[in-house]
């Protein structure tokens, strides 16, 4: 599972002309789940985005977490995170998951930070959607779920 996390001022995704998530202060997350994506997957990302301590304390150092600044969340489905351009210039996304599998994973890590008190929005997954969104800072940062799997580089 690969999130894009993007802090933002305010963001908000439109289907067919019509707002179906928006939040002020919070992170956008563009979340894509690959084939073999487990709950595992879900849960470790979930915590991660819940607990990255990107927004500025009293000193300006980014050293505070979503529920510190009653930041929100607005999720947007991304499948594209999964794009293979190895070989020519068109896009493969065969490791993107199938609908059914990355819908329920979708689902289950908006309903994990909404069960650590966070305040979710979303998209509609599959959609043809228009985000729009206020970089603050501009702060993005990738996250992997695989990377729990990898040694740590300290």
């Amino acid at each position: 599972m690969r999130a894009a996390i993007q802090r933002v001022s305010q963001a908000r995704v439109e289907v067919e002309g019509k707002v179906t998530g928006q939040i002020e202060r919070g992170f956008l997350v563009l979340l894509g789940v690959h084939r073999s994506d487990t709950p595992q997957d879900a849960e470790y990302l979930a915590r991660k985005v819940a607990n990255l301590r990107v927004f500025p304390d009293s000193e300006g150092k980014m050293n505070l977490p979503l529920s510190d600044v009653k930041g929100e969340v607005l999720v947007v489905s991304q499948f594209t995170l999964y794009a293979d351009t190895r070989k020519g210039n068109r896009p493969s996304f065969i490791e993107a998951a199938q609908q059914v599998d990355g819908k329920r994973l979708y689902q289950q890590f908006c309903n994990l930070l909404e069960a650590q008190g966070l305040h979710v929005e979303t998209g509609i997954y599959q959609a043809d959607m228009k985000v729009h969104l206020v970089n603050d800072g501009p702060v993005t940062i990738l996250l992997d779920s695989q990377d729990r799997l990898r040694p740590s580089r300290s």
